[in-house]
């Protein structure tokens, strides 16, 4: 059987480092084709600015092609449900004030976490570690110019957000270099409200060489988890 195709187009203005898109973003445009949770492998940066085709396959996963390099791939997936409790917001905001990217940042024009961004342009999250405890997190207030139309913020935004937390919490690994997201598996439990406070928080899993496991979770203001996040990232063996 032939699955249908269809196009998509990342606008310049979700990137991560400059010529490619960031990588959560990427991966939740792709996870739209997957019922419930879903895990990305991304194979290539995602390129901007140029068609892609999109593709769903008979074992329900779903493929990003660039011509015919694979971009991701995505299937359906299961999280063990292990997230942290979840910090205040005046936690998570004292340490969103310890921003460690702040000076030195590796993509400073990452849509998310890119301190070059205007707060009209980018996401803005900057989290920090919380005093006293293993976390990273930040405060986060969704621009209504995320939203689907029905108050909700759009997945691959909500995806985006749960990305760069999970990347810049390896800092508590310890002598990390330059790394990129190798893997990206969310669980979204509700709607994310466009305009509203939430909480992001990060962890460290595991670390095996190059490989660094990661957490992620978002939270409304009264501290209901609405989606959660397991990520590995790929220390580059050029730096």
């Amino acid at each position: 059987m032939i699955w249908p195709m269809s196009e998509v187009k990342i606008d310049p203005r979700f990137c991560g480092p400059a010529e490619s898109a960031n990588g959560g973003y990427a991966c939740g445009l792709l996870a739209t084709e997957i019922a419930g949770p879903a895990e990305v492998t991304l194979r290539a940066p995602p390129p901007l600015g140029r068609v892609l085709l999109s593709q769903t396959r008979e074992d329900g996963s779903a493929v990003l092609l660039d011509g015919e390099t694979v971009v991701a791939e995505a299937r359906p997936t299961t999280l063990d449900g292990r997230v942290p409790t979840p910090v205040t917001s005046d936690q998570a905001t004292r340490a969103s004030q310890r921003y460690e990217w702040i000076e030195e940042h590796p993509y400073p024009r990452c849509f998310v976490c890119g301190p070059e961004r205007d707060p009209a342009d980018g996401l803005r999250i900057f989290p920090g570690p919380v005093e006293g405890s293993e976390l990273y997190a930040c405060p986060w207030t969704p621009q209504e110019s995320l939203g689907n139309g029905f108050g909700s913020v759009r997945p691959e935004f909500v995806w985006a957000a749960l990305d760069c937390p999970s990347g810049i919490v390896t800092n508590r690994f310890g002598n990390v270099g330059m790394m990129l997201l190798g893997r990206l598996a969310v669980e979204l439990l509700g709607p994310v409200p466009a305009g509203e406070s939430c909480v992001l928080t990060a962890w460290t899993v595991a670390r095996e060489g190059r490989k660094l496991d990661t957490g992620s979770a978002l939270f409304d203001a009264d501290g209901d988890l609405l989606a959660s996040a397991r990520a590995r990232w790929i220390e580059l063996r050029d730096q």
